[in-house]
């Protein structure tokens, strides 16, 4: 596998079906092959009426193959899977959610990819538009007149076309707009109507080619000119790297750029892998909050190279205000912040404003000043930055150095990391290491994405592994039935620390103010009494599931059978019990700035 491109036929033989003989055309049939034109690789949903055609079309048209559909429990977990995929391929997938009842399930999930810029063709339906053609009673609950009013906000773009003709349509500029940067989910509503009406033939279909995707914008070559200018003459640059790509040779091109300015680099854990760690420009580890070293160098920078950082402005006002460095910030994520939520952050500074995508400015900067290409990283080993020493009981911290004791000689990606995990843990080298966070905060993404990590991983040689919270297993626990039905090979460990302990911190700090009994903060946040058995959860699934464990040593005797069952093609979960608490730098942060809403 090269820059997260899933390997062809990760799914072949599982659910697979004879195209039937031809027996008639439908409306649903054109939307099927459109999607197969369209190099939709997979459709995740939850069945439903609504789009019974099209599943059919799936099915019996197609073969389900290209796309194929992926069952899913649950709709949220349908979303959160493509999310996963959208992660490690930079590509969409396809998400088919059932009418309005099915789309109000999947909503958080469709906030969280929202919220990570993420590609997604999602696919809704809607009882008959026709009142006359509607069925008693459940047609008329699952008909909205405005379903796509649901999520516009969070959507790119959504449509609800009535004809085939507009769904042909409808569908191709929806493809090109999620895939178009900035990215973000698309939404298009299919009227069951539409689907099941029958066609004297199939229509020809338009080529895609012929309708490709606008490609990205490019500054000016007088702003290439006017940054390359300000770095050049920095004595003390710094790069704020956020949401980055995941190809190798951008990875690349940002060492060379570095190390030819002798640029300070700052990375954060809200995003995934963008520059190697254990770098010696690399200042301090990531984390979901500034600490004192990350502070001292952006007040002491004179030139600060932002590229497309969630927050910059909040990282600045968490650095004391407004920088002294002159800011050249990098980003197109200004076209999306349309005013319904916040997802948009503090209004951050800049004195030139490159508006495309931070791969691109970085390259072309990079022309400017002469830098070469670089030397794209290999798949490398996990690289833990800690050492468990003796057996102990686990925390945080010592969960991920007993699992890097264990997973250091092999090839993983991070797909998942708690609130509470250590930055300095784990060392990335690759832009596969390390995933990111969910986005919009929300809560259940983790397992969902992480099979959808899988799905995009599988047959790549990379071993997928999450550590999750108790909290947001607990409630995507179900999306993992998918990832054993379809055989994808995973360890996660779920760092169980028998608490919504998040919120246990922003009681402890009301209880502080407010000169109140700080003992109590416990009440109403605990799972235990009795204490959940995640592995046993698994394990009815189909999963091979592991423990409880309680120790380092437990934990690296878990890890070693988990990583043989899942080179086995098996999915494997490890319930390890934790200790509660974060980091120090996070508790502080939770503390100093308001928190997170995030559980576990």
């Amino acid at each position: 596998m090269t820059d997260g491109q899933p390997s062809d036929g990760a799914l072949a033989g599982i659910d697979a079906a004879l195209p039937s003989a031809d027996n008639g055309v439908w409306g649903s049939d054109v939307v099927a092959r459109m999607l197969r034109a369209l190099d939709i690789p997979y459709v995740a949903l939850n069945p439903g009426s609504s789009f019974r055609g099209l599943h059919d079309s799936l099915v019996n048209h197609l073969g389900n193959t290209r796309p194929q559909m992926l069952l899913c429990l649950h709709e949220e977990h349908a979303v959160a899977i493509a999310h996963g995929f959208a992660k490690v391929t930079e590509r969409a997938m396809g998400v088919i959610l059932h009418s309005n009842v099915g789309l109000m399930h999947g909503t958080m999930a469709i906030y969280n990819a929202w919220c990570d810029r993420v590609p997604m063709l999602i696919l809704g339906a809607t009882g008959p538009v026709d009142a006359a053609e509607r069925r008693p009673w459940i047609d008329w609950l699952h008909t909205a007149k405005d379903q796509g009013a649901l999520v516009r906000p969070y959507v790119k773009w959504d449509d609800q076309p009535v004809s085939v003709a507009a769904a042909v349509e409808s569908l191709l500029r929806a493809a090109n707009l999620t895939r178009t940067a900035p990215c973000a989910p698309t939404y298009v509503c299919l009227d069951v109507s539409m689907q099941e009406r029958r066609l004297d033939d199939m229509p020809p279909l338009p080529d895609p080619r012929r309708f490709a995707p606008a490609s990205g914008p490019a500054p000016a070559a007088a702003d290439i000119a006017a940054a390359a200018t300000m770095l050049r003459r920095a004595a003390r640059p710094l790069i704020l790297f956020g949401r980055m790509s995941r190809k190798t040779k951008d990875w690349a091109r940002r060492v060379a750029l570095a190390e030819h300015l002798k640029a300070g680099v700052l990375t954060d854990i809200k995003t995934g892998a963008s520059f190697p760690t254990d770098h010696e420009l690399h200042l301090t580890k990531p984390g979901f909050f500034l600490e004192a070293a990350s502070t001292g160098a952006i007040n002491a920078a004179d030139v600060i190279l932002a590229l497309d950082c969630v927050d910059l402005g909040g990282m600045f006002r968490q650095a004391g205000g407004l920088p002294k460095a002159k800011v050249i910030n990098v980003s197109l994520d200004h076209q999306l912040h349309n005013g319904w939520s916040m997802d948009h952050q503090a209004l951050a500074p800049a004195d030139l404003h490159l508006a495309c995508a931070p791969d691109v400015a970085l390259g072309l900067i990079a022309d400017a000043l002469g830098v070469g290409e670089g030397t794209p990283p290999g798949d490398l080993p996990a690289l833990p930055a800690l050492s468990v020493g003796d057996d102990r009981p686990l925390d945080v911290v010592s969960l991920a150095a007993a699992m890097g004791d264990v997973l250091k000689d092999e090839i993983i990606s991070l797909v998942r990391l708690p609130l509470g995990w250590a930055g300095d843990a784990w060392h990335f080298r690759h832009p596969l290491d390390y995933l990111g966070i969910d986005g919009g905060g929300g809560i259940a993404a983790g397992p969902g994405m992480l099979v959808g990590a899988a799905l995009a991983l599988k047959g790549s040689g990379r071993l997928p592994v999450a550590v999750l919270g108790d909290g947001d297993t607990l409630m995507g626990v179900s999306a993992l039935w998918t990832a054993a039905h379809y055989e994808l090979p995973f360890i996660a460990i779920v760092s169980n620390n028998r608490s919504f302990f998040n919120d246990e911190i922003h009681q402890e700090r009301v209880a502080r103010q407010r000169q109140r009994p700080v003992e109590n903060k416990w009440i109403g946040q605990r799972i235990s009494e009795p204490d959940i058995d995640i592995a046993a959860i698994a394990r009815a699934q189909g999963l091979v599931g592991i423990g409880p464990v309680r120790t380092t040593a437990e934990l690296g005797a878990a890890v070693r059978e988990a990583v043989g069952a899942a080179r086995a093609g098996s999915s494997v979960l490890i319930d390890a019990r934790v200790a509660p608490g974060y980091n120090p730098a996070m508790a502080a942060g939770m503390t100093r700035h308001g928190g997170a809403s995030a559980k576990g």
